[in-house]
Order: C-alpha cells, then sequence, then structure tokens
C-alpha cells in the first residue's frame, strides 16, 4: 500500500462540503416565499346582454307606466314618456357603472376609461326595451287616449314582449322550441304579476 499519497477523495472534500448549498430551514412554521396568489375578479361580459336588459327595461316600463297612472289626477302622457325613458336611461347606466367596479382590472387611466365606456354602452338593450312604452305614451298624448286604455295596453303589450323576449333569448342560446315557450312564459308571468298588482293596489 502507498502510504505516501494522500486518498483524493480526501482531499476533495473540503471542496464538496464547501460547494453544498446551504440547507433549508429545518422549522415546519417557515413562512413560504411564493408569492401570494392574486384574487381571482368576475370575467367581463363580452357583449350586451339581450336576455337581461331586454326583461329588466321591460319590467321597468311597466312598473312606471302602472305608477305614473293615478286616478283622479290629470293625464299627462308625454311627462309620462319622458321619465320612463329618462328612468330606463339612469337604470342602465348604473348597472353599467355597478358591473365595471365589480369588474375592475387594473390598467391605466385610458384603458379604464374605454372599459367603462364599453360596460355603459353594453346597456343599450334595457333602454330599447322601454322604447315601446314610451312611443305608447307619445301616441296617446298626440291621439288624447283615454289613460285606462293607454294603461291596459301598455301593460298587455309589454307582457307580450316579455314573453317574446324569453322565447327569442331560449332559442339562441340552444333551448329546443317547447322548451323556448316555457321560457317566454315564465318571463311573461312577471307581467301578469304587475296588472294583477295594479289592479289590486288601485
Amino acid at each position: 500500500m502507498n502510504h505516501g499519497q494522500n486518498d483524493p477523495t480526501e482531499e476533495n472534500e473540503p471542496n464538496r462540503q464547501q460547494a453544498q448549498p446551504f440547507p433549508a430551514d429545518p422549522r415546519p412554521d417557515a413562512p413560504s416565499r411564493q408569492p401570494a396568489a392574486s384574487p381571482r375578479l368576475p370575467p367581463p361580459r363580452r357583449g350586451a346582454d339581450w336576455m337581461f336588459g331586454g326583461v329588466y327595461g321591460t319590467v321597468l316600463a311597466s312598473a312606471l307606466l302602472a305608477a305614473l297612472d293615478q286616478a283622479g289626477d290629470a293625464f299627462t302622457p308625454f311627462y309620462d314618456a319622458s321619465w320612463v325613458l329618462v328612468t330606463a336611461c339612469a337604470a342602465a347606466l348604473a348597472h353599467g357603472y355597478s358591473h365595471h367596479m365589480t369588474t375592475h382590472q387594473p390598467g391605466s387611466a385610458a384603458h379604464r376609461w374605454r372599459v367603462l365606456s364599453r360596460a355603459l354602452w353594453n346597456e343599450w338593450p334595457m333602454i330599447v326595451a322601454a322604447l315601446p312604452t314610451v312611443l305608447l305614451l307619445v301616441v296617446a298624448g298626440l291621439t288624447d287616449w283615454d289613460p285606462y286604455g293607454v294603461t291596459a295596453v301598455g301593460l298587455g303589450l309589454n307582457t307580450a314582449l316579455l314573453f317574446a323576449w324569453g322565447s327569442f333569448v331560449a332559442l339562441r342560446v340552444g333551448y329546443r322550441f317547447g322548451s323556448a315557450l316555457l321560457m317566454g312564459l315564465a318571463d311573461a308571468t312577471i307581467g301578469l304579476a304587475i296588472i294583477v298588482a295594479n289592479a289590486v293596489i288601485k
């Protein structure tokens, strides 16, 4: 055996010890070095919501038509038409703004303004759904229509529109014809409820 030469494994031992990384923290309660995950935000809508806007705008117009028709008061169809339109616009702006706030995304001020503008624009179905009631009141003002008949026709028209909104959207998203009609009937019951409530309250 050669006792004059050193074992190469013994000579490299210090270098191997220096090359070893720092030991991991043995404490079980050591804080994680991973960055905290950001909270998930609801995805923004891609376009106008026809179902929500159509049903909400029509129901809003029906409720306003029933509320503005007061027995014993002077019938002011142009005034009523303006308030139905203003209320529908205000409701659309409020819903678009609240939806924008709940889906707020970080970014520049210009980007946030663009997103807000898009969210407000997407509420146009709500305003369009209130236009039949507005036009009906304008026609009533031009023709001196009886207020009771205007209210009855308006509530009936909006109930039919609720049925059409529900059926159309159901067919568009893939429901069969029979199921789509049931969806339309479910929406029409809201209009029927407003008619019943108007009759009971007055």
